[in-house]
């Protein structure tokens, strides 16, 4: 598999995202790693090393080839909020969330062959408005949150809840396409805004 390109990750907003600017990884592989929080980790330090283990650890397994890593975490202060895994969880995330600031972090990492992983992490703020009990029941009740770290999507119905962003929106969604755009070009991996503006308007 020399000379491609592997995303370690297996969410298809990363892959729709990154077909907006016209690329296609050739492989995708799933990192199997334990991504529990080591105690008193912060954010941005959990989210680094998330990204950069994914990527190493495809790496090892692929030599040769461009791997492309990420992670993104939800913070409220220094507390990390995970993927939702069930109503309970998605409603205590929503219900912290609701009418505060809070950070959305994503980490991109590249590695290739045997050179130092490459990092570079996108900071952005959201606003949530002050929720009411029940547009927490009927957000809760859409399943939109499962698998979502803090419990929401922001390319979902959730958007509606945001009265501030301040950073990157595709960041938020998963991607941060400015940074990984800029780590690809300088791994060497070819950028052409040509394809996908070509499939968009054709």
């Amino acid at each position: 598999m020399a000379s491609s390109l592997i995303l370690a990750s297996a969410s298809p907003r990363r892959l729709a995202l990154l077909a907006r600017i016209g690329i296609k990884p050739e492989f995708v592989l799933p990192a199997d790693i334990d991504e529990t929080p080591k105690k008193g980790e912060l954010p941005l330090e959990y989210v680094r090393r998330m990204a950069t283990e994914k990527a190493e650890w495809v790496a090892s397994r692929h030599l040769e080839c461009h791997i492309l890593a990420a992670d993104t975490v939800v913070a409220a202060g220094r507390r990390i909020l995970p993927k939702a895994e069930d109503e309970k969880q998605a409603t205590s995330y929503l219900k912290l969330l609701s009418g505060r600031r809070h950070r959305v972090l994503t980490a991109v990492a590249i590695q290739k062959d045997d050179a130092p992983t490459t990092v570079k992490v996108s900071s952005n703020i959201v606003t949530f408005k002050s929720l009411s009990p029940r547009e927490i029941e009927d957000y809760v009740a859409s399943g939109e949150w499962r698998g979502k770290a803090g419990g929401y999507a922001i390319q979902g119905y959730a958007e509606s809840f945001i009265r501030f962003l301040a950073g990157s929106h595709s960041s938020v969604m998963g991607l941060p396409l400015y940074e990984t755009r800029h780590l690809l070009m300088n791994a060497g991996w070819p950028i052409s805004a040509s394809s996908s503006f070509q499939e968009e308007y054709a």
